[in-house]
């Protein structure tokens, strides 16, 4: 996929949890512009490049991140702070989509610029239901400049 017909950007490390959002977000015809990669290392080079130079351009990114928190290599949270310090990206949506309920991890999500915090249904109905809203909220019913 061409980077500029990129929409979502989905960063989680468990495959079932990403196929479970896939499929849900291919049902109501969501993902096809949909980007997943496994870890947050995989994520900061897709999105900066693997020198930080080649950073999406404003036109290329995507509507919305789905970040997973608890990521092997280098986590959400850093991804994150990544993503809303450099000026580049920081207008990018993120929506933390995690199974971490602690307080503190909602709150340093928050300070660190995140745009909302979900955390995942265990039940597959639930969860799926959920990546939808999200998708329909994101896709159809967010304003975004051009």
């Amino acid at each position: 996929m061409n980077k500029s017909d990129l929409e979502i950007l989905l960063v989680e490390d468990n495959p079932d949890d990403a196929a479970l959002a896939i499929r849900a977000l291919k049902k109501q015809n969501l993902a096809n512009k949909l980007v997943h990669l496994k870890n947050g290392v995989e994520a900061l080079e897709f999105i900066f490049g693997k020198n930080e130079e080649s950073v999406l351009s404003p036109e290329n990114q995507p509507r919305v991140i789905l970040l997973d928190l608890k990521m092997p290599k280098i986590d959400g949270m850093e991804v994150l702070a990544k993503l809303k310090s450099d000026p580049r990206t920081k207008s990018i949506p993120v929506v933390i989509l995690t199974s971490s309920a602690e307080d503190p991890d909602i709150k340093k999500c928050y300070e660190l610029g995140a745009n909302s915090y979900i955390v995942k249904p265990v039940e597959f109905d639930n969860f799926s239901k959920t990546v939808v809203d999200l998708g329909f909220y994101w896709m159809l019913m967010n304003q975004v400049s051009k």
